[in-house]
């Protein structure tokens, strides 16, 4: 990242930040100039190198460039470095790999065999001084030392895969750290693995924030080993010239809320009406790749991807967006390219643009603009076909799986008819939508105020029993009932419109049946009179259990009194104080930026909802990143729970 976007505080997102540090990679470790990814190749000499990774640092940065990124950096070649590789003799070699024992052979005996030139050495995090040791004794012994040019620690060990949205890609989190056959060393590595992670998030910040952490889980932990690795860094980076670290967090310090997944059970299960959401729910959403299963009538299965670039304008503009919104909005799109294509071709005479021969000697100026156009039409159509296409499907799984009744029912689980509609959602005749009413039962017990009645929760289990579906995950489910009490008591919820608690949202009964016309990748012509049908199904604004943590610590003056006390019980480390007392009771200040992190598994729901806090602070915006130990769908955080809730856990 360019020193002057810190020293200015410049608003630049975390994924920037992490671009900016991959790029200096590429280009031998000199400064970038910004996190412009087209200035930074212009600027740059441009040297010819090969890129090895092993499979962690290959997530690092697929999730961030592309192949075509790559080339323009300099790599012809990238390669896994554990896979055969033909010997480059005359080509330098980059090497971005985690720091293992097995790496560093595979390194070494590629400059025994002189497979490279020169050698680029680059470590996704600290290599311990034990492995260093090991790498400099088998390099003397190879008598060719002189051609490793670098050895660098990268601190770049998580995946970003939005903006402000990371990962350390820690699956099974949850199961590990609750399962009570883990011992206590297990659950101590864990939590390293977890500290070194996030160490590496906040170096590539280049700020020291301020820790904050509830007590008594897994999170303080988390938060004290971290909080001792800063203050480690801080200490030898004051003698040191090298580092701009403390200096640049004297201008602003920011905060890092280390949380458990307990904070709000129920949300890793809800069923979300936002875009963004939902397509990680239904299809597979993995490093800005989605996957899209169908199955014929044969039972064959096919698999269609669709890759959301980097300037993916449909996804910046409308992945925060309800479902309604956003279709209505790629129509919208639809509907202006064709006006703006149907406007070249009467300019050129051509009945379709892709007849136009960019190579024409045609030299009138109106045809010349025309040409020039083309590449960014032809991208944006690109664009706008990918979303129609998972528009198509997303329909398709909405109306073979009803998924609009489990989003209804799951706003209103205080209602006097919420087990009378749950039935019935029950005796729809399906069974391709067994886990779905899984987690619509969990998201009603878990957040009904008064719980819900023996003979009702005795009516679900017959019900999945009688289907033979595994109730395993509710047994776990029960026992967390009364730890549950913060995901709608202990924080109280607040409306992102006028500030006033509220727990009630507007939901109508309305089906998605004018939708579903909405097939083989072609929207419907009117798409007006359509949403208008739906957009009573939207909820209204409010914020969610993790959002009032973050909204107490960052902007206690417009907090409620409860959600202050609730947080104020939180450790407090400042890694910047390397003597005395760091952890006593803070003084409730303000803060504009800060990393909000969840030790069990993630989700898409709270990113969302923290973005839409942060960005509806008008007169003092906010800045959040949200990261979690993995991402994790429904689907995979109720395998977790199933473990944890079986006989033999």
């Amino acid at each position: 990242m360019a020193n002057d976007d810190v020293l200015l505080g410049h608003n630049v997102s975390l994924r920037d930040m992490q671009i900016s540090s991959v790029l200096k990679m590429l280009f031998l470790n000199e400064d970038t100039k910004n996190t412009n990814l087209e200035d930074t190749f212009n600027d740059q000499e441009l040297i010819w190198k090969v890129l090895l990774m092993d499979v962690k640092s290959t997530a690092i940065i697929s999730s961030v460039l592309r192949v075509n990124d790559l080339l323009k950096a300099g790599v012809t070649v990238h390669s896994l470095i554990h896979q055969d590789r033909s010997p480059l003799p005359d080509v330098p070699a980059i090497y971005f790999v985690s720091p293992t024992q097995g790496n560093i052979d595979f390194i070494v005996q590629d400059l025994k065999d002189d497979k490279y030139s020169e050698y680029y050495i680059n470590f996704t995090s600290t290599l311990d001084r034990e492995l260093l040791e090991n790498l400099a004794q088998k390099v003397s012994v190879t008598g060719k030392s002189d051609k490793i040019k670098q050895v660098f620690d990268q601190y770049l060990d998580f995946v970003v895969t939005e903006p402000e949205l990371f990962s350390l890609e820690m699956s099974n989190t949850y199961s590990l750290l609750n399962n009570p056959s883990s011992t206590e060393e297990s659950i101590n590595a864990i939590c390293n693995e977890v500290a070194e992670g996030l160490f590496n998030t906040v170096i590539t910040t280049q700020s020291i924030p301020i820790l904050r952490a509830p007590k008594g889980g897994p999170a303080e932990t988390v938060a004290e080993k971290l909080g001792n690795k800063l203050r480690d860094y801080v200490i030898n980076t004051k003698t040191s010239s090298t580092s701009v670290l403390p200096g640049n967090d004297s201008i602003e310090r920011s905060v890092l809320i280390i949380l458990d997944r307990q904070i709000d059970f129920a949300c890793m299960f809800s069923h979300s009406w936002i875009y963004q959401c939902m397509v990680f729910d239904i299809f597979k959403l993995s490093r800005n790749t989605i996957t899209i299963t169908t199955t014929n009538d044969q039972g064959e299965e096919s698999h269609k991807r669709f890759d959301i670039e980097p300037h993916d304008f449909f996804w910046t503009q409308n992945s925060h967006l309800p479902f309604p919104e956003a279709a209505e909005n790629v129509e919208l799109a639809l509907t202006a390219y064709k006006e703006e294509a149907a406007e070249i071709s009467r300019k050129t005479g051509v009945t379709n643009i892709s007849d136009l021969d960019p190579n024409s000697s045609e030299e009138t100026t109106q045809f010349q603009e025309v040409v020039n156009k083309l590449p960014e039409l032809t991208a944006r159509k690109n664009i706008i076909d990918t979303h129609v296409n998972i528009f198509s499907s997303l329909l398709a799984e909405l109306e073979n799986k009803k998924l609009d009744t489990f989003f209804e029912i799951e706003q209103g689980p205080n209602s006097n008819k919420v087990q009378e509609s749950f039935m019935q959602i029950l005796d729809d005749g399906k069974t391709n939508n067994l886990e779905d009413k899984m987690r619509s039962f969990i998201v009603l017990y878990l957040t009904a105020n008064d719980g819900l009645s023996k003979d009702f929760t005795n009516k679900i289990e017959a019900y999945f029993k009688s289907n033979e579906y595994d109730i395993s995950p509710l047994k776990y489910v029960y026992k967390l009932r009364e730890y549950m009490q913060l995901s709608n008591k202990s924080l109280q919820n607040k409306s992102l419109e006028d500030g006033t608690t509220n727990s009630n949202v507007h939901a109508t009964s309305n089906a998605l049946s004018s939708l579903y016309s909405l097939t083989e990748g072609k929207l419907p012509g009117k798409v007006g009179s359509l949403i208008s049908g739906i957009k009573k199904l939207l909820p209204e604004k409010k914020t969610i259990p993790i959002t009032n943590v973050v909204e107490a610590i960052m902007d206690p003056l417009n907090s409620s009194q409860k959600n202050l006390e609730a947080t104020d019980s939180y450790i407090y480390i400042d890694p910047r104080i390397t003597r005395g007392a760091h952890t006593k009771k803070p003084k409730r200040q303000s803060y504009n930026k800060s990393v909000v992190f969840v030790v069990g598994g993630g989700n898409y729901l709270e990113y969302q909802n923290l973005q839409e806090w942060a960005h509806s602070q008008l007169h003092n915006p906010k800045n959040v990143v949200y990261g979690s130990t993995a991402i994790e769908t429904p689907a995979e955080f109720l395998k977790e729970i199933a473990d944890l809730g079986s006989e033999k856990a």
